[in-house]
């Protein structure tokens, strides 16, 4: 089985060659890595085997379809991983073992170990290589195989025969929030997509290289209110998410989390909000704010 790993990447060469360095080091190694970057600043200082490109449109959508062009039908599984995500070791191999031992799964996210993104502050590295030196992998008796509504963006496994055509929504451009909810609904329509502990890895959860607080406020509304009308989730779905995030940043923007625009997010949200009600929103408006 064929397996290539794909990281896009914006701004966060180091935090990269720190991914690279766990998937080098790995029990059993990717098929091959491509780094997907927005422009030449981007590629880390060592890319060993892996092969660095540059999207020709930024944003992590365009970046990932660039590198599913690239692939074409080259591989049985693509792996996209943040890049600040470090694998632990046996994340490839357990992949591998998940799709040969089950062939009707078509999607999958491994278990963090810890995300940074729900910390006040991001991990380190020497946190997540403690954290992940700490793992202990299931025994046979407690893999867990279970089906679930999407995959987690920042580790996610497709099996490409399943649904080769498929691409991640540029309507929904640079941060593309719920893109990885977008992309793995539509394989749910060909397979089972589902969680596992059959691989594993830590996401720090880094705050450098995001889109602006303004700008990801802005998706937080009006994305989930696209993908309603594109039919990839539910209107229930969409109303939780929004109203979530639209409170968190209502509460925290008098006392934020170091490295987190809540006021910019809350700012953004307000703005989505009036694009609704002036039957305007579309989540492309990011470009122009």
């Amino acid at each position: 089985m064929k397996i290539v790993v794909v990281i896009a990447t914006t701004g966060r060469p180091a935090i990269v060659s720190e991914a690279l360095a766990r998937l080098e080091s790995q029990s059993r190694a990717p098929d091959s890595i491509l780094i997907v970057g927005a422009c030449e600043e981007d590629a880390p200082a060592s890319i060993g085997s892996a092969r660095f490109v540059v999207a020709p449109v930024k944003g992590s959508g365009a970046q990932r379809n660039c590198a599913l062009e690239l692939i074409g039908s080259n591989a049985d599984v693509v792996v996209f991983i943040d890049d600040d995500f470090l694998a632990a070791q046996g994340f490839i191999e357990g992949i591998g073992r998940l799709f040969s031992e089950h062939p009707g799964v078509v999607a999958a996210s491994g278990r963090l170990i810890a995300d940074g993104i729900h910390c006040r502050e991001a991990l380190g590295v020497d946190q997540a290589d403690a954290l992940i030196g700490a793992y202990a992998p299931p025994s046979p008796e407690e893999i867990r195989i279970i089906d679930d509504g999407g995959t987690y963006g920042c580790n996610m496994a497709f099996r490409i025969v399943a649904a080769p055509h498929v691409r991640f929504d540029q309507n929904l451009p640079l941060y593309a929030w719920l893109e990885d909810t977008d992309f793995s609904a539509l394989y749910a329509r060909v397979g089972r997509v589902v969680r596992t502990n059959l691989f594993a890895g830590v996401h720090l959860g880094v705050r450098s290289g995001r889109t602006s607080g303004l700008r990801l406020g802005y998706s937080q509304i009006a994305n989930p209110l696209y993908l309603v009308r594109k039919g990839t989730v539910s209107p229930r779905f969409a109303l939780n998410l929004a109203a979530r995030n639209f409170l968190a940043n209502f509460v925290k923007s008098a006392q934020p989390e170091p490295g987190i625009d809540r006021f910019g997010r809350l700012r953004g949200n307000l703005l989505a909000l009036l694009d609704v009600g002036r039957g305007r929103s579309d989540p492309r408006r990011v470009l122009e704010l």
